[in-house]
């Protein structure tokens, strides 16, 4: 007998679950982030279900998620997952490697999202 094991590649995460929480759109369109700003800082996220991330050096995709939408923001490195069957969740830590300028967040979110998932 054996099973599946799906590696995802997007950690998608809302700031209830760990998104951090300076990030938001508005502060980036006046004055955009960049990962350089966030190189020492390591956040916590969780989601329900068992999940296997990417581990790093691999980046996986950094989306927020905003009432069930999706808003790429750039990069990340999971540096610890542990996956919780008692409470059917996974949770770990994570550093931002990489954030996306603005036009190029729109366009990667446009172009990325599952259909009707885009933020824009």
């Amino acid at each position: 007998m054996g099973s599946m094991l799906e590696i995802n590649d997007t950690l998608k995460i809302s700031k209830e679950r760990g998104f951090p929480a300076e990030l938001t759109l508005e502060a980036h369109l006046k004055k955009p982030f960049t990962a350089q700003g966030f190189e020492s800082r390591v956040f916590e996220f969780y989601n329900s279900g068992l999940r296997s991330y990417h581990d790093a050096p691999t980046p996986v995709r950094l989306v927020e998620e905003i009432d069930g939408k999706w808003l790429y923001w750039g990069l990340a490195h999971i540096f610890k997952q542990t996956r919780d069957t008692t409470i059917n969740r996974t949770s770990g830590k994570f550093t931002i490697v990489k954030i996306y300028d603005p036009v190029y967040q729109k366009l990667v979110t446009e172009n990325e999202s599952p259909k009707g998932k885009s933020f824009f």
